[in-house]
């Protein structure tokens, strides 16, 4: 296995020569501004260089390259497999109600009896994150690790693209890149560093991923209390204070939601997972040091006692709300994430508007406000 990282800024081109060969056994990941959804010229450029490579990538709320973090930037990174066949499966999504119905279309193609792992990249603002990932992982059957995330737009909330089936950049795409073989390693983890504050409240009134009443009161109405002149600045500001919820029937899981719209004649939250009726929710805060000692933890959760000497690819995944919360500190979670991880570790991602990683019981969740790790070798 072998990794190369790239990066493409407008004003200087590529940092670097390719060195990486084509092949059906090679990944591209490129992570980059939602600007490229109409000026694609250096992705094109990608694509003529590895016609017969897997294509993953999406837009972002910023770019994850090493330890640092850009804006407007393409990061690439370029993986041949030895041992490892990948396939992939891509589809377009018009209606957030057909997100499982997608999520399972995806699973079918992708299944094959030596599946080992898949990562999915999602259009960021039209899906179901929740249904998406449950109608994957159904489809998929037990064993099967998936982790990825949504795409995101900065803070801007407006346009999103994944690679479409044509390889290029396309508004309400979903892709899933399957990884077969008995060689192939992928590690996880997912930590938040949030605290929770207020009440706990019940949720009286939604429909999906929209909420519509907190114990009885308008939602949005409720919420803006909270935020007082932020709220303003809505739907941004609340990537501040995301919402915790959980079953109040016993269950330890806990989950944490972001909003992804507002609607001010109906008093609506849209977020991009499900928020069940019948749970309870509570408002999220918190402070640079408990973000920075998360991302650590979740870095720590992906990696293998053993696995020093491998050459190890690392995909981080981390909320465009915890950039918001950093500010000029984001890329010190960046530093915390790659000092726990393997020497010979190969980290790009993005800042995204969901999460997507195995839960504690082992099925793939959509996470917020998480630092999420992907770490993919061969043995």
């Amino acid at each position: 296995m072998h990794v190369q990282k790239l990066q493409y800024d407008p004003s200087n081109g590529w940092n670097a020569a390719f060195d990486i060969a084509d092949s059906e056994q090679t990944l591209v990941l490129v992570f980059g501004a939602s600007r490229y959804l109409a000026d694609p010229a250096a992705i094109a450029e990608l694509r003529q260089r590895f016609p017969r490579a897997a294509f993953a990538g999406c837009s972002t709320s910023g770019e994850v390259f090493a330890d640092t973090v850009r804006d407007d930037t393409l990061a690439v990174a370029i993986t041949r497999f030895d041992k490892t066949t990948l396939r992939q499966a891509t589809c377009t999504i018009d209606d957030a109600e057909r997100s499982r119905e997608v999520g399972a279309a995806l699973g079918e193609q992708l299944r094959v009896d030596d599946l080992r792992g898949v990562l999915l990249l999602s259009d960021g603002l039209g899906v179901n994150g929740t249904d998406l990932a449950r109608g994957l992982t159904a489809a998929l059957g037990d064993g099967v690790i998936v982790t990825g995330g949504l795409a995101g737009d900065g803070s801007r909330f407006e346009r999103t693209w994944v690679f479409g089936g044509d390889g290029a950049p396309t508004a309400g795409a979903i892709t899933a890149v399957g990884f077969y073989g008995d060689s192939v390693r992928i590690g996880h983890g997912s930590r938040g560093g949030w605290d929770t504050f207020g009440p706990e409240r019940k949720v009286t009134r939604s429909s999906s991923n929209v909420l519509f009443e907190l114990d009885g009161r308008p939602a949005l109405e409720l919420y803006k209390e909270y935020l007082g002149a932020r709220a303003e600045g809505l739907p941004a500001t609340a990537l501040l204070f995301p919402l915790s919820i959980r079953d109040p029937q016993g269950a330890d899981k806990q989950l944490v939601r972001t909003v992804l719209a507002v609607d001010e004649d109906e008093q609506s939250m849209t977020f991009a997972g499900d928020i069940p009726q019948g749970w309870h929710a509570q408002l999220m805060t918190a402070s640079f040091d408990r973000l920075i000692d998360g991302a650590a933890d979740a870095a720590e959760m992906a990696r293998r006692d053993d696995e020093n000497a491998l050459t190890t690819l690392a995909i981080a995944v981390s909320c465009v709300g915890r950039r918001l919360v950093l500010g000029e500190r984001a890329e010190e979670e960046l530093e915390a994430t790659r000092d726990a991880l393997p020497a010979a570790t190969e980290l790009v991602g993005f800042y995204s508007y969901g999460e997507l990683s195995p839960s504690a019981d082992g099925s793939c969740d959509l996470h917020n406000q998480t630092m999420t790790l992907t770490t993919i070798q061969e043995d």
